[in-house]
């Protein structure tokens, strides 16, 4: 177990070294950060002057150095439009983020798993057909439109449900029921793929010649060895949420990293995209880690040949 940890840990911080050389070229490479910081009004002996103060007329490999010495810290850089510390601004955004990504992972699983259970349990029937018209729907439909969709008919037409804001656990429901429907198809299909096989394994059957009930069989046996790959591929869907919830967040004005991160798009707010893309993908190597030592705890087979 020692060894698949620092396995996946040593791979874990490759990536995230990877990631952190993108990150860089992202705001240093593909636009001049002096003319980010400068503005658009800016002469050429701003820009000269712009380069020297903030040490963009240091080589690529110093400044690369400088920025990942202040990673490490914590320093993110300043935000060029409010001046604010990027740390500070993510930092403040994070909660409603992850209020979201939890209520719409949660939302995900529970129409997953007894949809994909019952799927399995009766294959070829109505039942198994309408869970796989609703897996294709849900990844059919984008996001923005089943946004859209949602707020015009329980927010405008019915009123149920608040439309735009974070205030309160209500203004999140529809945008979790928007963010997860599309984690939902993934997660169900691959639940029926895993009873259908499970139910089909021999200790299954030699369970069922011994007289066990099948409810004692159905959860205890084959559930819980069929949802060993789900745990995997929920962590990879909590990561997707987090870069989904961009769109998610922009249409129902939710205050959080994913509605900052399209306001810094749409004003060229360099460092903090390139922190936000940092951020997301740190947060999707930790889960991935996460889910990897997971399923090693829970399967000796993957301890074995680790």
């Amino acid at each position: 177990m020692a060894r698949l940890i620092l396995r996946r840990s040593a791979l874990a911080l490759f990536v995230v070294f990877a990631i952190s050389i993108i990150c860089f070229l992202l705001s240093h490479v593909a636009v001049d950060p002096a003319a980010g910081v400068a503005g658009d009004s800016a002469t050429d002996e701003d820009l000269a002057a712009i380069r020297v103060q903030y040490g963009f007329d240091q080589p690529l490999i110093v400044q690369y150095g400088d920025y990942l010495a202040g990673v490490v810290r914590g320093d993110l850089g300043n935000s060029y439009l409010s001046g604010e510390p990027v740390s500070k601004l993510i930092t403040e955004r994070i909660p409603a983020t992850a209020l979201l990504a939890c209520l719409s992972i949660g939302f995900a699983l529970a129409l997953a798993v007894p949809l994909g259970v019952l799927a399995a349990l009766r294959p070829n029937s109505w039942l198994d057909r309408l869970a796989l018209t609703l897996a294709v729907v849900g990844q059919a439909v984008p996001n923005f439109w089943a946004g859209l969709l949602l707020i015009l008919l329980f927010g405008v037409k019915l009123g149920w449900l608040p439309i735009s804001g974070s205030a309160t656990l209500a203004h999140f429901v529809l945008p979790a029921i928007t963010l997860g429907s599309f984690a939902m198809p993934a997660l169900m299909r691959l639940i029926r793929a895993g009873m259908i096989e499970v139910l089909e394994a021999d200790y299954i059957r030699t369970a069922r010649a011994m007289g066990l009930s099948k409810r004692k069989i159905l959860f205890r046996y084959a559930l819980r060895n069929a949802i060993l790959p789900v745990i995997s591929l929920t962590a990879v869907q909590f990561g997707f949420m987090l870069g989904g919830s961009i769109i998610v967040e922009s249409v129902f004005a939710i205050q959080g990293v994913g509605y900052l991160a399209w306001q810094s798009m749409s004003r060229s707010d360099m460092p903090v995209i390139q922190a936000i893309v940092l951020f997301i993908s740190l947060v999707y190597i930790l889960l991935t880690l996460f889910a990897d030592l997971l399923n090693a705890v829970l399967d000796p087979r993957i301890r074995e040949h680790a």
